[in-house]
């Protein structure tokens, strides 16, 4: 059986949920699973309804009435009046109605994931009765109930066994009897609460059932023709990667590149399951593919840009030299505000780290370090990562840009600029 995921580039309007139901009608021999991600940027939309709900601001029901517009719309488009769909998608919004009736009082976390869920839900929905409408017979499933993880909201981690578990459980029948339609990017609590397993999670989630179920294949469905060394929205002249080794596709995510999300590789190594990366306006070209014995080929340095940065000074209040004691304390209080490092460094009285800007994990970070710590900040600032670098590619991208942080090792530089 194979895995598709198809993210929200691909779905963004009727024309993609068609051009998705002409992807897998090719595929009508195999036994299919569809992950399916939000359409377009609603997860974007409905992170700024969560804002705006916590805050309370005067635009919340305005921000909720425009994400229900871009979906109705969209139906409008593909399906008669009086079709189910309208009601299945109705519904998915009233749990947003409900969830905003009221004054916030659970963690900020927590109704993000509660809120911004909701755009798989709807978009799986709108997928499935499309594909049946053309003639292929789907069934949607709730991945919320196969996908279990601990109460880590935003970052759920996934319960291997229970979620093994209930995968065999139900979708081999199912599969048996037609392509399965479900969410990515979602997972659920064992008090059936929902969790988000972090931005752009819906490639993990493929990579999960595909180990669960043994797939012959996992292929995400990208509007690039594969994984390139560097991003073209910001980079000229990219080239394509044909093949790419395990390793090196975990660098690559490690480091922050937005291709691939970065815990998506480790279950299909460990299970030997190659990884597709294929357009889906040129279904039938090559793609990318990520095996074991992937061949590595670099005409060009690899170019990972890291954007809405900010970097964290850290020193002791005494003026005392950075020990192993202070950065225990220090990974301690990242740790309990999930702030992922994406760079460190380390000199006598300062310990330095980057990482992504999130609002409110930040100011909640901030205020736990300068208990103990003086604390000095930039944010607004880019992380730039060249893999197989060149002294002549560093200098190029670093060339009128102020560099706050550099790191240099064999295969890797990181450089933190303005």
């Amino acid at each position: 059986m194979l895995v598709f995921k198809f993210g929200g580039a691909s779905v963004k309007d009727a024309d993609g949920i068609i051009n998705l139901a002409s992807v897998v009608n090719q595929y009508t021999d195999q036994q299919l699973l569809i992950v399916v991600s939000a359409m377009g940027k609603t997860t974007n939309a409905l992170e700024k309804l969560t804002r705006a709900y916590v805050n309370q601001a005067d635009d919340m029901h305005d921000i909720f009435e425009e994400i229900k517009k871009y979906h109705f719309d969209i139906l409008h488009q593909l399906f008669e009046n009086g079709h189910p769909v309208f009601d299945d998608v109705a519904n998915a919004f009233v749990e947003i109605d409900w969830a905003i009736e009221d004054e916030p009082h659970d963690s900020y976390d927590f109704i993000y994931d509660q809120i911004v869920s909701i755009g798989e839900l709807v978009s799986t929905r709108i997928v499935s009765a499309y594909l049946n409408k053309a003639g292929i017979k789907s069934q949607w499933l709730d991945v919320r109930g196969y996908i279990h993880t601990d109460n880590t909201y935003r970052e759920g981690t996934v319960q291997w066994d229970k979620t093994r578990e209930s995968i065999n459980k139900d979708l081999p029948n199912m599969l048996t009897k037609g392509p399965v339609v479900t969410q990515g990017f979602l997972g659920g609590t064992s008090e059936n609460f929902t969790t988000t397993l972090g931005r752009e999670g819906s490639d993990y989630t493929a990579s999960i059932f595909a180990a669960c179920l043994s797939a012959e294949s996992v292929t995400t469905w990208k509007d690039v023709p594969g994984i390139l060394n560097a991003d073209p929205k910001f980079f000229n002249d990219t080239v394509k990667f044909d093949e790419l080794s395990y390793t090196e596709a975990i660098e690559m995510t490690y480091y922050g590149a937005s291709v691939i999300h970065p815990k998506t590789i480790k279950p299909l190594q460990n299970a030997k399951i190659p990884l597709l990366v294929k357009s889906f306006t040129d279904p039938a070209a090559s793609g990318t593919i990520i095996k074991e014995d992937g061949i590595n080929k670099f005409e060009k340095p690899v170019i990972i840009l890291k954007q809405n940065q900010v970097l964290v000074s850290i020193s002791a209040k005494d003026y005392s030299f950075i020990t192993e004691d202070h950065l225990s304390d220090i990974f301690g209080l990242l740790a309990k505000n999930q702030v992922k490092v994406n760079v460190m460094q380390t000199s006598a009285l300062s310990f330095s780290v980057c990482f992504d800007y999130y609002e409110e994990r930040f100011e909640k970070l901030l205020a736990d370090l300068k208990q103990d710590f003086k604390v000095k900040y930039n944010n607004g600032l880019s992380l730039i990562t060249i893999r197989h670098y060149g002294d002549s590619s560093l200098k190029e991208l670093t060339a009128g840009k102020f560099v706050l942080l550099e790191q240099i090792s064999r295969n890797t530089a990181q450089v933190v600029v303005r």
